[in-house]
């Protein structure tokens, strides 16, 4: 796919744009186990362009991203998208809460909610961002024996998960997967080396999300696909690594924070 057709896609906001209309990512992750969690998505989301973040989640996460994102929203309402899962422990998935994510329209679907959710009961659409061991622990979740999984490549096992789920899977690493229920999986270029760090994932997800949520109507009408969004995402997410580094071995909130300037690099 043409990179110039992807950067496109990250356009800035016109004279008659509000934060409404740039689009509004809602997160329902973090814990107060994992609070930096939430923390990590939503700067990634902020950075990535989006008009307005909401947070939904317990006190302590809730608290952090207020300190360092005073521009959330922490407060019940509709979004255009929505990351789930991030930071929570298998409790936090009460009946509530997995309505909701069955209700949402787009999902980006992470961590311990991968094996929570009820695919079947999904009425959006769905991005799944495991990672190999979440990966197994999914089709395990969905019936397949482990010998099975095991005797499967990583291309195989990203496929089956979409076909068993009904949604986008992207497998992440070194080299991400994303596969769809109807397509061929795509393996995308190397992603930098640097991403190799507790809670870049959950900085990808923001991303994602954020991308869904600008996108939403063009998505929902089937004018932009889903996996257009997602390699988009993936590749802002290297390149925030990338520049990350310039000063030194970076954090997770070091790459989080130079998504702009990834986004800036981009859309130039």
């Amino acid at each position: 796919m043409a990179h110039e057709y992807l950067n496109q896609l990250l356009t800035a906001p016109a004279a008659d744009d509000n934060k409404y209309s740039r689009g509004v990512v809602g997160f329902i992750t973090g814990s107060r186990e994992y609070p930096g969690a939430a923390l990590l998505g939503v700067t990634g989301a902020v950075r990535t362009g989006v008009g307005l973040v909401r947070y939904l989640g317990p006190s302590e996460p809730a608290n952090l991203v207020l300190l360092s994102r005073p521009e959330t929203v922490i407060q019940p309402g509709p979004a255009d998208a929505w990351v789930v899962g991030s930071g929570m422990p298998v409790t936090a998935f009460t009946e509530t809460v997995l309505q909701n994510i069955y209700d949402f329209g787009l999902v980006v679907i992470d961590a311990a909610a991968l094996t929570q959710v009820d695919y079947s009961k999904l009425s959006g659409r769905a991005i799944l961002t495991p990672h190999s061991g979440e990966l197994a622990r999914l089709l395990r979740q969905l019936g397949q024996q482990a010998s099975a999984i095991a005797a499967l490549s990583t291309l195989q096992a990203a496929k089956l998960a979409a076909e068993m789920t009904g949604q986008v899977v992207v497998l992440k690493g070194h080299q991400t997967i994303v596969a769809e229920p109807d397509a061929e999986p795509v393996v995308l270029p190397p992603a930098s080396s640097w991403l190799a760090t507790a809670g870049t994932g959950d900085v990808l997800a923001g991303i994602l999300g954020a991308l869904l949520a600008v996108h939403a109507n063009a998505i929902l009408t089937q004018s932009l696909k889903i996996s257009e969004v997602t390699e988009l995402a993936v590749r802002v997410h290297s390149l925030a690594a990338e520049i990350a580094i310039q000063d030194g071995p970076p954090a997770a909130l070091d790459v989080a924070e130079a998504v702009r300037l990834a986004v800036r690099q981009l859309a130039a």
